[in-house]
């Protein structure tokens, strides 16, 4: 199973943070699977953590050499999920979402999130 993780619950992962639920540790305990960690979610890091670093606890490059540590591998964003986030409904306004569930279902991946509208975009949404 090939598992794309939000930026929240891969940060949450890598802090060994109490914000990750059960749910989440027991489905990212799966040696058998493939977990990735979207160029996105790096982005995303560096944006907010610019803007806001008391919500973000680490730095765009700390965060991508703490997931490939962990053993996360990279999703790049190809423009083939460029055009599927531009088409895909209006469900959740936030970009860097709408890019994490465009890249699930281009590569035939869940996304795991704890995200309580991003389920909204089908059942390879996982929310954990």
């Amino acid at each position: 199973m090939k598992y794309l993780v939000d930026t929240h619950l891969a940060i949450w992962s890598v802090a060994d943070s109490a914000k990750l639920s059960a749910k989440a540790v027991r489905l990212m305990g799966n040696a058998g699977a493939a977990f990735y960690f979207s160029a996105a979610s790096v982005w995303e890091i560096a944006i907010k953590q610019a803007k806001h670093p008391e919500d973000i606890p680490i730095g765009a490059e700390e965060a991508r050499d703490l997931f490939l540590e962990a053993g996360y591998r990279e999703m790049p964003v190809l423009s083939s999920h460029s055009i599927l986030a531009g088409r895909l409904p209006p469900i959740h306004a936030d970009p860097f979402d709408r890019m994490l569930v465009a890249q699930a279902k281009t590569e035939g991946a869940k996304l795991l999130t704890h995200d309580h509208v991003v389920p909204q975009y089908g059942d390879f949404v996982v929310r954990v």
